[in-house]
């Protein structure tokens, strides 16, 4: 992926979030619906930005880490909701 589509993705996705929130929907779903987004675009980050595409190992640490991050915010966002 080069760097454009990525800022390209990057930016679909913000607007996916910005437009979930600004609808008024709140609870779990929407959490997880916003968390998810927030997911992708840090894998996207990672991966494009920082070059981790090419350090497998990297890549696979990094993403590891942040799915463990990320279930733990989705979970505590589902308990909440």
């Amino acid at each position: 992926m080069s760097v454009t589509q990525a800022w390209l993705f990057l930016i679909a996705l913000s607007l996916g979030s910005t437009a979930l929130a600004w609808t008024g929907v709140d609870g779990g779903w929407a959490a997880l619906a916003i968390l998810s987004l927030a997911w992708l675009k840090a894998q996207i980050i990672l991966r494009t930005y920082l070059g981790l595409s090419q350090a497998p190992s990297w890549s696979r640490g990094f993403a590891m880490v942040l799915g463990f991050y990320m279930l733990g915010m989705m979970g505590l966002a589902v308990a909440a909701g």
